[in-house]
């Protein structure tokens, strides 16, 4: 790790020859940083993609011109960038970690994001990317279809946590969320079953390797197929699809919960407005209508099946179907 840690962080040739002095030793020292900043993360228990993914963030603002010693530097680089609102409010809330580790003075600049709806795939070009596919990428997909889950997740199931007899997958947490337990499909067992055990993860344990095999893959397709749909489709857009799938055929917003693992039910409520928007309202149903206002009222109904609706007089309306 510590290896890869230096990788990360290396300059170019290029970059290097052109360093002289005070410049070489200063830039030694951002490095030394950075690399500082690394090993307290995985001491506090960050995974080894997010770890990677914050080193080459922090190196490529370095790169950029972004004195990472100097806070308005960095507030200067990515006000230049033409990134979206989110990334660069991600980008900041990262040096701001760094910042606080290294006692700098960091006031964040404002960035709030317009959040969009997701974009949700239909089914079937889900199953073109399953069937274009390889082997190991296809049971990915067919896994991440069946279950919802996330790709550190994937990443991380082993041999040992898939039970042929109970047709079960155990799932590790990550980002704080729950472990779970699935039942899958004899077709996911079976692309399971025809791949190589060659070690103990089903899967390539660096997440980052997969994202970019399938972003080859679904651009060369999109382009054969003539849809361009298809480059829209990741594995976290799948992961929404089966989200809003589950709720479109339970209507139950803490069923959903369980299934993504989430933590708090804030997470999952935006699969309410998805299933709307992809489905329409169905204004002939029948419903059972609550009003609630205190917290238990509120807990007893969500527990219930009831879905929230709106709030109105500093009270929260529920209903379910009949």
């Amino acid at each position: 790790m510590a290896e890869s840690l230096v990788a990360l962080t290396e300059t170019s040739g290029e970059e290097k020859s052109g360093l002289a002095g005070a410049t070489e030793t200063k830039q030694a020292d951002v490095k030394g940083k950075i690399i500082e900043y690394a090993w307290w993360m995985q001491k506090q228990g960050y995974s080894p993609v997010t770890v990677e993914s914050r080193i080459k963030k922090l190196t490529r603002l370095s790169r950029l011109g972004a004195d990472l010693l100097n806070p308005e530097s960095v507030k200067e680089t990515i006000a230049k960038q033409p990134w979206k609102i989110s990334t660069k409010a991600n980008v900041a809330a990262i040096y701001g970690c760094f910042a606080k580790l290294h006692g700098l003075t960091w006031e964040p600049p404002i960035y709030k994001p317009n959040y969009e709806m997701s974009f949700i795939p239909r089914e079937a070009e889900i199953d073109q990317l399953i069937t274009a596919c390889g082997k190991k990428l296809s049971a990915l997909l067919q896994l991440i279809k069946e279950t919802g889950v996330r790709i550190g997740e994937a990443c991380r199931i082993r041999w040992i946590d898939l039970d042929l007899e109970q047709k079960t997958l155990r799932v590790q947490a990550e980002k704080n969320s729950k472990p779970r337990i699935f039942h899958i499909s004899d077709k996911l067992i079976s692309m399971l079953n025809m791949l190589p055990k060659e070690g103990e993860h089903q899967f390539n344990v660096n997440a980052r390797i997969l994202e970019t095999s399938f972003r080859m893959l679904r651009m060369r397709l999109a382009k054969r197929l003539g849809n361009p749909r298809l480059k829209n489709i990741t594995f976290h857009t799948i992961r929404h699809w089966k989200a809003t799938m589950e709720y479109h055929k339970t209507k139950d917003v803490l069923h959903v919960k369980e299934l993504l693992g989430h933590r708090s039910l804030d997470s999952t409520l935006i699969y309410i407005n998805i299933e709307r928007a992809v489905f329409g309202s169905d204004c002939n149903d029948e419903f059972h209508v609550k009003v609630a206002k205190a917290p238990e009222e509120i807990k007893t109904l969500l527990e219930a099946g009831f879905e929230y609706v709106c709030e109105k007089d500093e009270l929260m309306f529920f209903r379910k179907r009949k």
